[in-house]
């Protein structure tokens, strides 16, 4: 019989407990197969979750169509379908579920999911779709050759073109895939420094005055005006840019695949590179809430006992986290020339994650004649699941609340933290495009 909810979760904070995965007894299938039945159980009698992902539906419904319609009747063979919906957003564990340690049944069903796409990664590998979609960086350095850029993004449009590569490849035809550029976020950026004057720098008890950006594989390949933008707006507030020496891809796509070893083979280039930024009295930063993340915990609850890896979790901030903590500081500069009007602003799950509040919206909200409104719902494009052919219609399914606020909000502007949630959202609600909340302060600004 199905455990009830019958007592009342923590009061405690949630604890994130770090990930064994170095342990041979992470990827025992019995081990493994047991700790999913133990806490399918629990989500089964608590059913608290059913709306946040296509998870929980999964399961309650393989549950509900079983025998005994308990865990106890669902074949063991069927608990991959509930993990091969998860994202890893973290919304079940950081919002809904009462169960997560410090409680004695000690819930963390991202990482329980998590462990069994690792497992499954063990044992079968991944499809060669898997392999190129969470390749950002191989991906990244041939579609940015000058003429290839533009010859994949007509490609990209051309509907007989997509028609083939969803036959090939397995990418839905109308998915929405970013473009590539030649002319990358570094060159930009690069360029840009070269030919702004140095500020002077201003340290507050939690900032230094200078970051060094994280361009990010997707920032980089795909959305390179969003540092220019950054660039401009943290000069105009006296913080000193510098780009990251050499990056790779921060590893959440190989970690969502379950490729456990292609993420530390990354966190050991980027790790050294962003330690000893550190030690130079650089913070950092980055413009995609996944890879901020990525550095502020997901690689700390992989590697705990790295003191580098922790040295870059203490100096990573988002941006907006950053020019808020500058304007409790009194350093924050409010010569707005320009009003934003309305924004419909979709804050990422992985924003929402690091607990760090609505810091885009706090200072969007400073420009006058500019109201922010928060739109707290999954885009549900999470980088690769939206492009799949067998979840996109999953995807569009999850987005559709947050696009049907975004069409009642007429004449607002569309802002995400996600570039690609932003396009997904932007689609779904027909709107041309979503904006960056950068790029929105670097209107403001008349930038």
């Amino acid at each position: 019989m199905s455990k009830s909810p019958d007592r009342e979760g923590s009061l405690d904070a949630p604890t994130r407990h770090p990930l064994d995965w170095k342990n041979e007894s992470f990827y025992d299938a019995d081990a493994l197969n047991k700790e999913l039945e133990r806490v399918f159980d629990i989500c089964h009698g608590c059913r608290r979750c059913v709306n946040l992902c296509e998870s929980f539906p999964t399961l309650f419904d393989l549950v509900d169509e079983s025998e005994t319609m308990e865990v106890d009747g669902v074949d063991p063979a069927d608990y991959m379908k509930v993990a091969d919906q998860c994202y890893l957003c973290d919304m079940c564990y950081m919002t809904k579920c009462p169960y997560v340690p410090p409680h004695e049944w000690n819930v963390d069903f991202p990482h329980l999911m998590l462990r069994a796409k690792a497992v499954k990664y063990q044992q079968q590998g991944a499809s060669l779709r898997d392999k190129v979609l969470t390749n950002t960086d191989g991906v990244g350095r041939w579609a940015t050759i000058p003429v290839v850029d533009v010859t994949i993004n007509t490609m990209n449009e051309q509907r007989w073109a997509r028609n083939l590569l969803e036959k090939t490849m397995g990418v839905h035809h109308q998915a929405v895939l970013p473009k590539f550029h030649s002319n990358t976020m570094r060159k930009r950026v690069t360029e840009q420094l070269r030919e702004l004057r140095e500020v002077k720098v201003q340290s507050t008890d939690r900032t230094r005055g200078q970051v060094a950006l994280f361009t990010t594989c997707y920032g980089n390949n795909n959305s390179p005006v969003l540092g220019t933008h950054l660039v401009d707006v943290f000069h105009h507030n006296n913080i000193a840019v510098k780009l990251v020496n050499s990056e790779r891809c921060c590893g959440m796509p190989k970690m969502e695949l379950g490729d456990l070893e292609s993420v530390e083979q990354a966190k050991e280039h980027n790790i050294p590179q962003l330690a000893v930024l550190v030690d130079k009295g650089y913070d950092l930063t980055a413009l995609v809430p996944s890879c901020v993340l990525m550095f502020k915990q997901e690689l700390p609850l992989l590697f705990p006992d790295d003191p580098q890896v922790q040295k870059v979790k203490n100096a990573f901030f988002d941006p907006f986290e950053y020019l808020w903590l500058r304007h409790k500081a009194g350093l924050l500069r409010t010569d707005f020339s320009n009003p934003l009007g309305d924004i419909s602003y979709q804050v990422a799950c992985h924003l929402r994650v690091q607990n760090i509040g609505y810091k885009a919206r706090d200072v969007l909200s400073l420009v006058p004649a500019t109201k922010v409104n928060v739109l707290e719902r999954c885009s549900g494009h999470d980088g690769t699941y939206a492009v799949k052919v067998e979840t996109h219609d999953k995807a569009v399914k999850i987005g559709r609340p947050v696009a049907r606020k975004v069409q009642a909000a007429e004449g607002a502007t569309l802002s995400s933290d996600c570039p690609m949630a932003g396009g997904h959202i932007a689609q779904l609600s027909e709107r041309p495009e979503s904006l960056h909340p950068i790029s929105l302060l670097h209107k403001a600004y008349g930038l």
